[in-house]
């Protein structure tokens, strides 16, 4: 029942997975990660969202940080693999 009220107050999961995305993409305002914040404390999808969303930045950054001009299958089945291997497939 207060978790229901605190989505209300606050954020929905909706709201929470558009600002996880947001503040990949660019910085968000203290009052969005404030909400952020408070809605990932007691929402555990929305915590397991925003870990599942850190690996697969993190992965993407270290599979294409190389300046290439375009991207090769073994680059992309690199990836795959190791996205794989993090999510325990």
């Amino acid at each position: 029942m207060v978790k229901k009220i605190i989505h209300l107050l606050f954020l929905s999961c909706s709201e929470a997975t558009l600002l996880m995305e947001k503040r990949n993409a660019r910085a968000i305002s203290p009052k969005e990660n404030w909400k952020l914040s408070i809605h990932l404390m007691i929402c555990k999808w929305c915590k397991m969202y925003n870990k599942k969303l850190a690996l697969l930045d993190t992965l993407f950054k270290m599979t294409f940080s190389k300046k290439t001009a375009e991207i090769k299958k073994s680059d992309i089945q690199y990836f795959k693999n190791k996205m794989m291997e993090k999510l325990g497939f």
